[in-house]
């Protein structure tokens, strides 16, 4: 008899990022400590580009390995919380029924008309990219996978396409960004250019970026739909159908008034939201008050007493947990490589070797060093606080005009944010829709690849037309 081959299994999402602090903590004893001297300006710590030195190596072992993922909860304790928060406040207001029933209102009109099913993406996706281009929406989307999961899947999609048209959309929006003041606005400010300067040639970039990531997930879903069994995703949508099918069918199959309160008020909070984080500075602990009071009220106009509210609340919370396991273990990550003192000596390293290239290879060199340190610090405005005080000077250098630098940082901050397993809002975002990190890199690689070349091309006639301030 012939042995069957066994099929090689993709570890659990823990287990890869597990390995990757055991490979990080592996390399505080190979690569030595070094740090950038930081000032204080405007608020803002700074690295001094010109002030790095080695410090004594600071190995990382099995103690602190050990503790990576309780420091993760620690250091991550404001997405956590909003993580569990946001899980609870939306598993009260679906239980109103308010949800399912305008999920249902849109399914039906969606198959009635052939031109609902073929603007819905790109309708959709420009919006939440307009969303991160203008404002840097990002953290802000997490509550949406919840929403748009069991839209997909009613609509006879899967969850990547309902976690892909928020989240891809907005993080295309955020990588081609036009305004985004978390972004463009901190580097520009401190490669001492104008602010929202480059502005008509970085909206031909929000519009290449965000056409491709439309166009990749409209042919994705347009496949899933005739063939569900390609998703990676299959056998967890199973199940998740038959938990909106069996919760559906408790509920009223038509949408009354309660419900179109409990929708009203869940709009109103949308815009609350807008607002509060442009132009009351709006972060994380406010955007989760938020929704707590928006679930407590629709759970009150939506006839649900007090204990019902609460045991939703509690069941929602629940279903979090896996999301804050593995949000914490990520951030264990960079706790291990920030305690080993080693991201300053990987920049400083990978800035280097930049000025041996041509000017045009240097712009696309800046953007390769500035995907790889995103890896370490998956924040646009402490990765700009972190780089751009180095690759602005170092611009001048190499014949590359600062504002080429800003828009290489911009693209190996955006695009990578998407898949990198050290990105808080990924493993939130994952974490909502139940998807694993594994499953969702390998979907999404594709399409990684694709916006590297983009990237690198797009960052060729900056140099060529020597891109000013302007």
């Amino acid at each position: 008899m012939k042995k069957t081959k066994k099929r090689f299994t993709v570890p659990h999402t823990l287990v890869i990022i597990f390995s990757i602090i055991v490979l990080l903590s592996i390399l505080t004893y190979l690569i030595p400590g070094g740090k950038y001297n930081r000032i204080e300006k405007n608020g803002r710590t700074i690295v001094q580009g010109d002030t790095f030195h080695y410090l004594q190596n600071k190995p990382q072992g099995l103690d602190a390995i050990l503790l990576a993922p309780f420091r993760g909860f620690t250091e991550a304790a404001q997405i956590i919380a909003f993580v569990i928060l946001v899980g609870g406040a939306f598993a009260v207001i679906q239980k109103t029924g308010a949800i399912d029933g305008i999920i249902r209102s849109i399914s039906a009109a969606h198959s009635r008309s052939i031109v609902l099913q073929k603007i819905m993406i790109p309708m959709l996706m420009t919006v939440f990219a307009l969303a991160g281009a203008i404002f840097g929406m990002s953290e802000e989307i997490i509550p949406f996978i919840l929403i748009f999961i069991p839209l997909a899947l009613s609509l006879g999609y899967d969850s990547v396409v309902g976690t892909a048209i928020p989240f891809l959309g907005a993080g295309a929006g955020f990588a081609g960004a036009f305004i985004n003041p978390f972004t463009i606005g901190i580097a520009q400010g401190i490669a001492e250019l104008p602010p929202i300067s480059g502005f008509f040639y970085r909206v031909f970039c929000w519009i290449i970026i965000t056409g491709t990531a439309i166009i990749f997930v409209s042919r994705y879903a347009a496949k899933v739909k005739q063939n569900p069994e390609i998703s990676p995703t299959f056998n967890l949508d199973k199940e998740k159908r038959k938990f909106y099918k069996d919760h559906s069918e408790t509920l009223s199959h038509s949408l009354n008034k309660a419900h179109l309160y409990v929708l009203i008020v869940f709009g109103l909070a949308l815009v609350l939201l807008i607002i509060g984080v442009m132009r009351l500075g709006w972060y994380i602990p406010e955007i989760a008050a938020l929704f707590f009071g928006t679930a407590i009220l629709s759970g009150l106009i939506g006839k649900l007493n007090p204990s019902t509210i609460a045991e939703s609340f509690v069941e929602g919370t629940k279903d979090m947990m896996t999301a804050v396991l593995v949000i914490a273990f990520a951030r264990g990550i960079l706790v291990v490589a920030s305690d080993g003192q080693i991201i300053d000596t990987i920049l400083n390293a990978l800035s280097a070797q930049i000025t041996r290239f041509h000017p045009i290879f240097a712009g696309q060199a800046m953007f390769c060093v500035q995907a790889c340190i995103n890896f370490f610090i998956p924040s646009g405005s402490g990765q700009a606080a972190l780089t751009m005080p180095i690759m602005a000077p170092l611009s001048d250098l190499i014949g590359v005009t600062r504002q080429t630098a800003v828009l290489a940082y911009q693209f190996g901050d955006g695009f990578s944010n998407m898949i990198i397993p050290t990105s808080g809002v990924t493993m939130a975002v994952l974490g909502m829709g139940k998807i694993p990190w594994e499953k969702w890199a390998k979907w999404l690689l594709p399409l990684e690849i694709i916006f590297f070349l983009i990237g690198l091309l797009l960052l060729i006639p900056p140099v060529l037309f020597d891109w000013g301030p302007f």
